[in-house]
């Protein structure tokens, strides 16, 4: 009787559980379908604010008339909108993104050949901004807790928000005109061997690095004054461990959030650093496709866009729940 009678609560406990982590999955869920279908509507929706008509920009301002409207009525565009938009749903649902008006090619392909170049460049700032940020971040805050070396404090604080505050579109340009312009060490464009990647990664990397080692830095200050940072150091074990293997994983919890975001920052943000640096991404691709008033080509590039930003957003909701678990109750 003992043993069944102290199993009842274990069973509840695990049915508790469950039912949480299943809310949590069906309002994740929910979001996302929510999300999605609001980023499907806007990307058509504002297509078609922009003036000027798609097919004469591909065709040319002396295509003949006849011919201009035969290719509208192709293209389904002579049909009432609200056709157009359930045509637009259909298709996405049968896994087609239409033809780009341009060039002819399936827009599926042409975001399959851009998509690694974007992938690939804003990976690599990500990882640059982590692996810059998180020591910095921890080092100063080992540095200065307590209210120690405040003129170092007061150096990073400044450095970062004026490093942070530098649009990536102005650092580009800036970086184009030190490293390759003036000194000549950095090609000025393209995507090429390893150097290719330099001042684009850094173009992306160096706002959101700077933001992230504050956050870093603010969240292990917090941590150092813990009561089992206090028992470590009391046990007398070596500073590093302390900072390593008690301070450190546990001030993450905070920058793991922060990085998500910041990575879907990244992801936007290629759109202005690709056309600086010319790089063959998707983000040079979407506004040659503006410009060109191409459809099909800006829906389905504003959709990648938007899906990689609400995944990496629900990635970090679940990691943050594996890593802390009391944080599902606390949502309701």
């Amino acid at each position: 009787m003992n043993t069944v009678s102290a199993q009842l609560p274990n069973r509840r406990l695990g049915a508790l559980a469950d039912h949480v982590w299943l809310s949590f999955a069906v309002r994740r869920l929910t979001r996302l379908v929510v999300s999605v279908w609001v980023l499907l509507t806007a990307s058509f929706g504002m297509i078609h604010v922009i003036p000027g008509d798609p097919v004469r920009a591909a065709l040319g301002p002396n295509a003949p008339a006849v011919l201009v409207e035969a290719r509208r009525a192709a293209l389904g565009l002579t049909d009432p909108l609200w056709q157009q938009y359930l045509h637009y749903l259909g298709d996405l649902f049968t896994g087609k993104f239409g033809t780009s008006m341009t060039t002819g090619l399936p827009v599926s392909q042409v975001i399959s050949d851009r998509l690694p170049a974007t992938l690939e460049v804003a990976g690599y700032a990500f990882l640059a901004a982590v692996v810059v940020a998180v020591p910095l971040g921890a080092g100063m805050a080992v540095l200065t807790r307590g209210g120690r070396r405040r003129r170092t404090e007061l150096a990073f604080t400044s450095t970062s928000v004026v490093f942070a505050a530098i649009p990536e579109f102005l650092l580009a340009v800036g970086l184009v005109f030190v490293f390759a312009v003036s000194f000549g060490w950095l090609p000025v464009a393209g995507r090429g061997g390893p150097e290719s990647y330099l001042l684009p990664v850094a173009a992306l990397a160096i706002g959101p690095a700077a933001v992230l080692s504050r956050i870093v830095r603010v969240e292990m200050l917090a941590v150092l004054q813990a009561d089992y940072v206090r028992t470590a150091r009391a046990k007398r074990l070596p500073p590093l461990v302390v900072y390593l293997r008690h301070a450190l994983p546990n001030a993450l919890t905070a920058t793991l959030t922060v990085g998500g975001m910041l990575l879907g920052a990244m992801v936007a943000g290629t759109v202005l650093v690709e056309n600086v640096f010319a790089w063959p991404g998707l983000g040079s691709t979407i506004v040659q496709s503006i410009i060109a008033k191409d459809y099909p080509q800006v829906q389905g590039v504003v959709l990648v866009y938007g899906l990689g930003v609400l995944l990496v957003n629900l990635v970090v909701d679940i990691a943050l729940a594996v890593l802390n678990p009391r944080s599902l109750t606390k949502e309701g």
